[in-house]
């Protein structure tokens, strides 16, 4: 049973499929310690322990990864609902 329509089933599996690439790929980013992300981690202040505070960027570095592969899963959900919609959709307008 349809509940959306054909084109906004298309259109959430296009963007889901987008937010599904963009964001596993994020999350290798922020796993591997990207530099270029490195305003988006958490605020950590520096208080003379270098090691410490490596510890610290690393530990924001994983967090954030963690949460882009969490948001990468609820983008998978939203494909898979959204490719059923599609196939509900195709397969309601043949049988009329």
């Amino acid at each position: 049973m349809p509940v959306c329509g054909p084109k906004l089933s298309l259109c959430g599996l296009i963007i889901s499929v987008w937010g599904v690439i963009q964001l596993a790929l994020m999350g290798v980013f922020y796993y591997i310690g990207a530099v270029a992300l490195s305003e988006d981690i958490p605020s950590v202040e520096f208080h003379g322990d270098l090691s410490a505070f490596y510890a610290e960027v690393d530990k924001g570095y994983h967090q954030n990864a963690y949460n882009c592969w969490i948001a990468a899963l609820l983008y998978l959900i939203t494909l898979a609902f959204s490719a059923h919609q599609f196939w509900a959709n195709n397969r309601s307008s043949l049988s009329v």
